[in-house]
């Protein structure tokens, strides 16, 4: 491949997306689409109103190349002086055109985080098609010539597109990990939150990422199908799960902010959502049906009932199914602190309700909300709104 020219015209700037995963988080993000190509989902408020484009490889590259000249600057400017690298990284921001001011910070903060990763932005890093992603993953290993895990997020139907040797091709031009919004194995939700995949799409999908050699990371989303369909979510996502086998599974529970089709749905009364206990209910029976799971089940999102709900699977199995029944076995005034404690941000798992202080902040919090046993579900859906 020819590499593309470092000159950047008056058309290129330096792009960077809404969004990553959480255990992205210390990544080099590297826009290759904007917004999302779908966009019709009923649950999620991100590009809402925003145009999917495409972005060119050559922008794309530019983009790799402007990160490169910051990091060999930065590279230099630390070695040669000992002193506070926040301070340092801060001169040299400040004395930067602002053009130069967006790559300059994303070097930074892959320097700092330890240059291990990069993620492929928007909502679908594969909606390029196979060739133009491959000219970007050669340019990528070309340009920082370490080892480093390149992931992307995509959607079944994309993954769908590709031949197995496109994924398989994919993998050895450096792709590691693809991260799927799985939702929900149930047709019935899927259909009912306008997803565009299937059941069958998404096991087929899962499995060919699978089988390419790339790890895959699956999003369930507790409470998507409200109370009318919680059983059949719980046991459905489970064996689509069980038959996908991914590496992982990430918990992202449902919130309702306004502004998405979904919330329209609750107040015209056509969606009724679970609550608290119903989510637990909905969660102890996904983890009773997973079987055959040998990877991780992440609960790293600050939405969730559980922040310390993760584990190996099969081995945790047991001890997480175990922790959701503790929660559920809890006095009905004892479940309320816990639950404005967590939702207020207090609180990450059960066994902060042991620590005095945080049971006493939690305490504080109630007090000041005014929470009781018959009106917790409604403050604690206020206070998720901060964190969507």
């Amino acid at each position: 491949m020819t590499k593309p020219s470092t000159k950047l015209p008056p058309a290129w700037h330096f792009e960077q997306g809404p969004i990553r995963p959480p255990s992205e988080a210390h990544s080099l993000l590297l826009r290759v689409s904007r917004n999302c190509p779908w966009n019709r989902c009923t649950f999620c408020p991100v590009y809402k109103g925003s145009t999917f484009s495409l972005r060119s490889v050559e922008d794309v590259c530019r983009d790799v190349d402007a990160v490169a000249q910051h990091l060999d600057l930065l590279r230099r400017k630390l070695d040669e002086v000992d002193c506070d690298t926040q301070g340092v990284l801060q001169f040299l921001h400040d004395r930067l055109p602002p053009a130069q001011q967006a790559p300059f910070r994303a070097a930074a903060h892959w320097l700092t985080g330890g240059l291990q990763s990069v993620f492929l932005q928007d909502a679908d890093g594969l909606v390029i098609g196979p060739a133009k992603l491959t000219a970007i993953l050669a340019h990528l290993q070309a340009t920082f010539p370490w080892q480093f895990r390149i992931t992307a997020y995509t959607r079944s139907p994309t993954v769908l597109r590709f031949a197995d040797e496109e994924l398989t091709a994919l993998r050895r031009a450096g792709l590691r990990r693809l991260h799927i919004g799985l939702e929900s194995g149930c047709d019935a939700v899927l259909e009912k939150v306008h997803k565009g995949a299937t059941r069958a799409m998404h096991i087929q999908a899962g499995q060919r990422v699978r089988q390419a050699g790339i790890e895959l990371s699956e999003y369930v989303m507790p409470g998507l199908g409200g109370r009318a369909l919680s059983e059949r979510h719980a046991r459905d996502s489970a064996t689509a799960l069980n038959a996908i086998r991914p590496d992982f599974i990430r918990l992202r529970t449902l919130a309702i902010p306004e502004g998405i089709p979904l919330y329209e749905e609750w107040r015209r009364g056509e969606f009724e959502p679970c609550s608290s206990v119903e989510i637990a209910r909905e969660l102890l029976l996904f983890l009773q049906t997973l079987d055959g799971i040998t990877g991780e089940l992440a609960s790293d999102h600050v939405l969730n009932l559980f922040e310390d709900l993760t584990g190996t699977l099969p081995d945790d199995q047991p001890r997480l199914v175990a922790m959701v029944q503790s929660f559920l076995d809890l006095p009905a005034k004892r479940r309320c602190l816990y639950l404005v404690g967590r939702r207020g941000g207090l609180l990450r798992g059960l066994q902060d309700l042991n620590d005095p202080a945080r049971e006493a902040a939690a305490q504080d919090l109630c007090r000041q909300l005014g929470a009781t046993v018959d009106n917790v579900e409604d403050i604690c859906r206020s206070l998720m709104q901060r964190f969507i």
